[in-house]
């Protein structure tokens, strides 16, 4: 083998390293488009529902199929599904009932947008994470960047209709940030394809509890299933497969600053898909929220290391 091969290969970890947070914003900032295809045709918790029930028969084969590990004590299987119920089943089902009660969807992912600031002070408490001056002010210079992207939106929701739309989007941030730190604590390494099986089961129960009291019936549209197909296969599978490498991979705060870039993003997307237009202020801010995610990235010093298994996944 010679140098060069050998600099291609030690170079290989670090392709990866910087091409897999970005792709995961491009995947994860999908999740608005999707919801603004589908929820016409569905109420937000059947939808769901119907999303997370195709996860897991889809993962639940290929588990079986590859012979996929299981967790190996009813405790860690709890600390995985603990996880999954807050950061897909309250995260995903506040988002959906923001949206469908009307609140835009910029202005519902301004208020997830504040999930770095709520799980920096989190890792603080319960991970003991050091967030140093540097990575505070990127955090909240990433904040004001999404405030600009999204704040031409709030004029357009009825003031005295905007804290019921707010209330989900505020569940939903908890749920983020609250399954974040919960699953770097307790479950930060699990098999993939089992662990996505035990992730969303305990969200289709909660969905399709809640699902019962809806009375919009499921339209299967060319949109909607188009939409379904889209969160299931590139959301559930994709970004939130990436999602669990890098909870695994970094700090709270490293992943959690990644949620800054979301609704700039979006907001790119559904220029290109629905002709929105940006406007000065939503150029300006997408360039705060990319210049504060490089602040707020930068490595912090851990006062501790808790406790956990050193076991990663195969495959």
């Amino acid at each position: 083998m010679n140098a060069r091969s050998v600099n291609t290969a030690s170079s290989s970890p670090i392709v990866v390293d910087s091409a897999m947070p970005l792709l995961f914003v491009l995947l994860w900032s999908t999740g608005f488009i999707g919801a603004r295809f589908g929820l016409p045709d569905a109420g937000p918790m059947s939808f769901l529902s119907v999303r997370y029930a195709a996860v897991i028969v889809l993962m639940g084969a290929l588990a079986l199929a590859l012979r996929a590990p299981w967790p190996r004590s009813r405790r860690e299987a709890l600390h995985i599904a603990v996880s999954g119920l807050l950061v897909h089943g309250v995260y995903l089902g506040g988002v959906f009932t923001a949206i469908s009660h009307g609140l835009p969807a910029g202005v519902t992912a301004l208020v997830v947008g504040l999930q770095p600031l709520v799980t920096a002070l989190g890792a603080r408490t319960f991970l003991g994470e050091q967030v140093r001056p540097r990575q505070w002010a990127g955090l909240a210079l990433g904040l004001a960047g999404v405030a600009l992207v999204v704040a031409h939106k709030a004029g357009t929701v009825a003031p005295g209709a905007l804290g019921t739309m707010l209330a989900p989007a505020v569940v939903a941030l908890l749920g983020i940030t609250a399954g974040t730190l919960y699953q770097k604590r307790f479950c930060p390494s699990f098999d993939l394809r089992t662990g996505s099986v035990l992730q969303f089961l305990p969200c289709l129960i909660l969905t399709g509890a809640l699902a019962l009291a809806e009375t919009q019936p499921v339209r299967w549209t060319g949109n909607f299933v188009f939409a379904l197909a889209w969160l299931v296969l590139v959301l559930s599978l994709g970004a939130v497969t990436l999602l669990n490498l890098l909870i695994r991979r970094g700090s709270a705060v490293h992943v959690a600053s990644l949620f800054y870039l979301t609704p700039p993003t979006t907001a790119l997307i559904a220029w290109a898909l629905f002709d929105e237009q940006l406007g000065l202020p939503a150029l300006a801010g997408m360039a705060l929220a990319a210049a504060g995610v490089g602040l707020a990235r930068q490595p912090a010093s851990p006062r501790h290391t808790p406790i956990s298994r050193a076991h990663t996944s195969s495959g």
